[in-house]
């Protein structure tokens, strides 16, 4: 009968994950790292978790998710800018990058801890556009029939492939595929170029 994991030894080891794919990317991390910098042994890993990226993965199940707020002012394109802006932004810090390439790791090697990740990355943000895309809505400025979840899977994807490249999005992208957004969910007529 294995015996239970210390609760102290597991959190140990999983801010050192945290720490070491934020400095020195996924790459880099080592079970024999992971457990120098946690003070456990290696047997202690290895008995608890089937590899490093089931360690990454509980690691970022329970770890803390700053999201940047989204903003709900009258002005709607205004909004998804910023929206945009800030989780592309994010992309350009290295912990960023290095935890995107690292989901993908996860996500390829052991499918329900990638989909519980995703739903534990991306529901929050979902979350927070369809609440915006729905003000819009009622309000008439965006169609009824726009499926506001799947708007928002479309910022998760090109915010997360900005991640992934660690090239945020400029400005100039940014207006770009906020602008051809709006067009295609826009609540009025757009006016015909004579």
């Amino acid at each position: 009968m294995p015996r239970p994991r210390s609760e102290k030894a597991r959190q140990s080891v999983l801010q050192a994950m945290r720490a070491a794919v934020a400095s020195d990317g996924y790459e880099s991390v080592t079970i024999e790292g992971l457990a120098a910098e946690a003070r456990v042994s290696k047997q202690t890993i290895y008995r608890w978790w089937s590899s490093k990226a089931a360690i990454l993965g509980e690691a970022l199940l329970e770890g803390e998710l700053p999201l940047p707020a989204f903003p709900v002012t009258p002005d709607l394109a205004g909004d998804l800018r910023a929206w945009f802006s800030a989780m592309s932004s994010d992309a350009s810090h290295s912990a960023s990058v290095e935890v995107a390439r690292a989901l993908i790791a996860v996500t390829a090697t052991d499918a329900e801890l990638g989909a519980a990740l995703n739903k534990r990355l991306a529901d929050p943000i979902i979350e927070q556009i369809v609440a915006r895309l729905t003000i819009a809505q009622d309000a008439g400025d965006v169609r009824a029939d726009v499926d506001a979840a799947a708007v928002a899977d479309q910022f998760i994807a090109m915010s997360s492939y900005a991640a992934l490249l660690g090239r945020p999005l400029d400005d100039r992208r940014v207006d770009a595929v906020v602008d051809v957004l709006l067009r295609g969910i826009s609540g009025t007529e757009p006016v015909a170029d004579p």
